[in-house]
């Protein structure tokens, strides 16, 4: 895949020329002093380095909001625009196949959601160290963090192919998204909100089932076929855009 021109075009912008190293500053802009305020605050005497028992879950949830925010703004290609030539470009004129140019997308995508969690890694580590957090735990929260990331962030590659020419309708469009599906998702049914998920499990907490009639379905089941089902929306409506453009 590192020879595919789509996929090395994104490599080249946004690590070679250094226009996505504002991304990951922003993300650290956000959960370093977070985790520090957390952390000294409210402990403002001889023991104030002791650490708190929730520093883990406030940094968790920090970082989960920032993965999927920025990563829809990554992938609707709001950092460096005009260095990213336009779908019909590779598909029509380069001869890339609609899967092939889907692929190399998407693999990039999983490369920035990577490096994004690579660079919260270490501050996260850190407060699950200090709010004795044990190491199976960390890794499952790392884990569900790119899931997350990866989940959301397509919905920014199927608003990029939708309305390529229309910059603000995307870019309202996937902040909408995200803000509808994480305020809807608390209220209608907690266990399908990621932060209420991430903060029961942490808590080791059992979520409640969704009760239908006389049937009844695990939290974390219902949890995770929901965005199963957000993910394969995306993901359809992606290629769907990406076909139409193709053919025309």
């Amino acid at each position: 895949m590192k020879n595919h021109p789509v996929f090395r075009e994104s490599v080249e912008v946004f690590f070679l020329e250094g226009h996505g190293f504002p991304v990951y500053f922003y993300i650290l802009a956000v959960l370093a002093p977070v985790e520090f305020l957390s952390l000294y605050i409210p402990s403002l005497d001889a023991q104030m380095w002791s650490g708190s028992a929730n520093l883990f879950k406030v940094c968790s949830v920090t970082a989960l909001l920032l993965l999927p925010y920025f990563g829809l703004r990554v992938a609707n290609q709001e950092f460096a625009p005009w260095r990213f030539r336009p779908a019909k470009h590779w598909m029509r004129d380069g001869k890339i196949p609609v899967a092939s140019f889907c692929r190399a997308q998407l693999s990039f995508l999983a490369l920035h959601v990577s490096v994004s969690l690579v660079v919260c890694a270490p501050l996260l580590i850190w407060a699950g160290a200090i709010a004795r957090t044990g190491p199976g735990a960390i890794l499952t929260t790392l884990l569900l963090l790119w899931f997350y990331g990866f989940t959301y962030a397509i919905w920014g590659l199927a608003a990029l192919a939708r309305w390529e020419r229309k910059p603000e309708t995307r870019q309202v469009f996937v902040r909408s998204l995200l803000f509808a599906v994480l305020v809807g998702s608390a209220l209608l049914y907690l266990p399908l909100n990621p932060v209420g998920f991430v903060l029961a499990y942490l808590s080791r907490q059992e979520l409640a089932p969704l009760a239908v009639g006389p049937w009844k379905w695990p939290g974390a089941v219902v949890h995770f076929g929901f965005h199963a089902v957000l993910f394969g929306a995306g993901l359809a409506t992606y290629l769907w855009s990406l076909k139409r453009k193709g053919e025309v």
